[in-house]
Parts: structure tokens; C-alpha cells; sequence
């Protein structure tokens, strides 16, 4: 038999995961897939992520009457860290007689020379690679397969963040996943429904796109997903609370502060007083999202570009802002704060001394 092992966090599993595994059937020919979530996957760290229970039950609610496809615990009964090595070592040993597959996508295919000893990999199995966003172009010293399935661009960052922020997810993930998760309040964070309360519904909309940014973001500059994603949902929290309201009652309003930056101390007060948060460097983004200052921390600057560039925003030179961004966070705070500066000088508004001190702070850098 031609059977092919399917890997990975599944965090969630989504409808491209299906998709991947309906076509490597369909074109290779297997016989069987067996779908195997992960206990702890290796550089995963800071992510958000539920108990392996609940990724083992989406995956069986996904694959679930899907003929010649079953779903694994092996690596969850396991424990500690699922290497791949060792997954394809123990079903190397189950099906001694049939050819065994290994199906990854071609953006894992890129990095796996870096695996932990891929040659224990390809000697016990044939990788089989496809292309979810764009064709495969890769080349490698060693044989493997190719499918030509080529899927929707569907980031499992993505769903999380919107699942965190009570968002529905249902055009990501089948409904069976997505009514389990809704059902399990699974990536939620608790204090959405109060917050949502405090915002119209133009300004959640930002809200969600700039965490949706910063999530995305966070791999790629080792940020922890999890403070991104409650520091970007609440960064606006603020925004429209009078001097009058309960939520202020006990802070004291800074001077010479602009309106428009004074809602970023506001909103930290009322993240840490209503919302119960304390950790210091996601009060500090809250803090500093709209002014930014000298010696930001990585989820400070990452909050500023965010609120700053997400994709709903539209003016004059923001694709050389975005790709500032897209180089380094210090070269992206550098280019935004200049564009800020040299906005508010045109316009004759008030230019925040801490906006100026931060520019003048990463302009020497």
C-alpha cells in the first residue's frame, strides 16, 4: 500500500490542511493518510495554542468520514517534542511492506535541510511536497515527490487572532471545527465582549485589522503572539471614554499632552484597571502606540507599526512605510516616525515632544 503521513500542530486544523490531503490521494494515489497531531511542535514557542485534546478533536471533526483517512495520537500519547524523525521511524516500523510517504508544504519543504536529522527522514520515507500559495521552484539534493495542488492562502495566525477576538472563522475552517471551537470558547480572550462594548463598530474593525498585522508579525521578529494580540485588541480601548466615565475614576491626565495621543495613556490605565492586565510590556504598547518614545521594547514598536500600517489604512507613502517595516521593526519605527513628524508639520498641529524624541532617538540609531 501507498500510505502518507500528515504532521504537524494543526492549531487549528483548517480547510487547506482537508484540501492538501484530498489532492496528495488524488494524484499519488494512496491508499491511506494518517493525520498526525503534534504533543509540542519544535519553534513554536510564544504562539498561542490549546491542549492537544482539543487539536486532536478538530482534526478528527475534520477528517471525519473522509474514506481512507484516520487520525493519529501517536505524537500526543508520545509526549515531550514531536520530532519528525522519530514519528516516521515508529511507522516505518508499523508498515514494514508499504511504501510510506512524508506530505509537507513547500514552504517547510525550503527549510528542511534544517530539520532535526532529515536523513533519518528520507531514510525511512519519500517526502511529497506541495505548493499552497505559488508553484514549487525549490530544488534539493535528494529525491521526493511533488503534488500539484496549489491552495488558498490561509494562515492558521490568522484564524487564531480571530478567534481570540470572538471573530467568525467559519470561511477558514469547516463548520464542524468551527462550531467546536465557538463551542469551547477555544482562543478567546475573556474580556472581548466589554471591550467590544466600549468601541464603535468602525473602530473594532481597526482593531482587528492591527491585530491581525501584528500577529502575522510576531514569528518573524520573536514576539510572543499571545501579548501581541491582547496588547493590539486593546490599544484603542480608550479611544472614546470621556474624562467623566467610571472606567477613568483615579487617573490623573498628563499635561501638555495632544487629544489625539491622550487616549494611549488613558487606554493603558484602563487596560490595567478594567481589563486586569500586568504585564508591563503590553501596558507599555498601550501606552506608547500613537507617540512611540526612545527605547521601545520589540511589542512596542511592533504595536505602533501595526496601529500605523495595517491594511486599512490608505494615504500617501504608506507602501514605503510598510516596507521599512518589512525589513527591520527599527527601520519601520525610523520611516513612520519621520512620516509622522513631517505630517503634523505640515498641517501646523501640535507636535508631542515624546514623537520627536523617539524620531531623533532611532534617526541616531
Amino acid at each position: 500500500m501507498k500510505i502518507a503521513i500528515f504532521g504537524g500542530s494543526f492549531n487549528p486544523v483548517h480547510k487547506e490542511h482537508v484540501n492538501i490531503v484530498l489532492s496528495a490521494k488524488r494524484e499519488l494515489g494512496l491508499d491511506k493518510v494518517i493525520v498526525i497531531p503534534s504533543a509540542v511542535t519544535p519553534q513554536k514557542d510564544g504562539r498561542i495554542i490549546v491542549s492537544s485534546e482539543h487539536r486532536l478533536n478538530m482534526c478528527r471533526l475534520a477528517f471525519g468520514g473522509i474514506e481512507g483517512v484516520e487520525v493519529s495520537d501517536y505524537e500526543i500519547q508520545k509526549g515531550g517534542i514531536s520530532y519528525s524523525y522519530l514519528t516516521c521511524e515508529e511507522f516505518a516500523k508499523r508498515y514494514k511492506e508499504d511504501n510510506l510517504y512524508f506530505i509537507i508544504g513547500a514552504d517547510m519543504f525550503e527549510n528542511f535541510p534544517k530539520w532535526k536529522y532529515p536523513e533519518c527522514i528520507l531514510d525511512k520515507v519519500t517526502l511529497a511536497v506541495c505548493s499552497r500559495e505559488k508553484p514549487l521552484t525549490a530544488t534539493a539534493q535528494f529525491d521526493y515527490v511533488k503534488f500539484s495542488y496549489i491552495g488558498a492562502k490561509v494562515s492558521s495566525t490568522k484564524i487564531r487572532t480571530l478567534c481570540a477576538l470572538g471573530e467568525s472563522v467559519l470561511e477558514y475552517v469547516p463548520q464542524k471545527v468551527a462550531d467546536y471551537i465557538e463551542s469551547n470558547s477555544l482562543y478567546r480572550l475573556d474580556f472581548i465582549d466589554k471591550l467590544k462594548r466600549l468601541l464603535t463598530p468602525e473602530r473594532w474593525a481597526h482593531t482587528v485589522r492591527v491585530a491581525l498585522m501584528a500577529a502575522e508579525n510576531c514569528s518573524k521578529y520573536n514576539i510572543p503572539e499571545d501579548k501581541a494580540v491582547i496588547a493590539a485588541a486593546l490599544h484603542d480601548c480608550a479611544k472614546y471614554l470621556g474624562r467623566e466615565r467610571p472606567e477613568l475614576k483615579g487617573f490623573n491626565f498628563p499635561e501638555d499632552v495632544p487629544d489625539p495621543v491622550m487616549h494611549q495613556y488613558t487606554g493603558a490605565y484602563v487596560a490595567e484597571h478594567t481589563f486586569g492586565i500586568c504585564d508591563e510590556d503590553i501596558l507599555n504598547a498601550v501606552k506608547h502606540h500613537t507617540s512611540g518614545r526612545p527605547e521601545m521594547s520589540p511589542l512596542e514598536k511592533l504595536i505602533f507599526l501595526s496601529d500605523l500600517l495595517e491594511e486599512g489604512r490608505n494615504f500617501e507613502g504608506i507602501e514605503k512605510l510598510r516596507e521599512g517595516f518589512s525589513h527591520s521593526l527599527d527601520e519601520g519605527l525610523k520611516r513612520a516616525l519621520e512620516h509622522q513628524l513631517n505630517y503634523l508639520n505640515g498641517t501646523g498641529a501640535k507636535v508631542y515632544l515624546q514623537t520627536n524624541n523617539a524620531y531623533l532617538y532611532y534617526k541616531g540609531k
